[in-house]
């Protein structure tokens, strides 16, 4: 490979690394909106009655879909637009899953378990957040917002 080429290539990985850390930086802070949502909804709803259980359903639903909006039109913006609105919430929901597993997993262990949290839920949620957020980037990227500029996902 010629001197040329090696630069390029270098030049190519280095430019795709930049872009990536700015997708997880954007992820993150739209992850903190998703956050204030996620506990505000849930506050609404423990004061109208939902309790901590059911109120955080009706919360990690009405975060998901603000953060899909912000993600799709801040964090991947270069993201292929070719299919329907609907249909890209729906498979954004279905695989943040995952995320909702160690998010609802995590929220649920400390409330059983720490009294602290019992007392403020808002710091299970917290850290339900952290913990779902790898597995969150990673699948959205890859199955919500592919790039148009690289390979899609079949």
């Amino acid at each position: 490979m010629t001197l040329g080429k090696r630069l390029c290539c270098v030049i190519g990985m280095v430019t795709t690394r930049l872009r990536r850390m700015g997708e997880l930086f954007r992820f993150g802070a739209v992850g903190v909106v998703g956050f204030v949502v996620d506990a505000s909804v849930l506050e609404l709803g423990l004061r109208l009655g939902t309790g901590p259980w059911l109120g955080r359903v009706f919360s990690y639903f009405a975060a998901a879909t603000a953060t899909f909006g912000l993600n799709r039109a801040w964090t991947f913006r270069t993201a292929d637009r070719s299919r329907p609105l609907a249909r890209d919430w729906s498979v954004f929901v279905l695989v943040n899953l995952v995320g909702f597993v160690c998010n609802y997993g995590t929220y649920a262990a400390l409330l059983a378990g720490v009294p602290l949290v019992r007392e403020l839920p808002v710091l299970g949620v917290a850290a339900g957040s952290l913990a779902g957020m790898a597995g969150n980037f990673v699948l959205s990227r890859r199955y919500v917002f592919p790039s148009r500029y690289e390979p899609t996902a079949s």
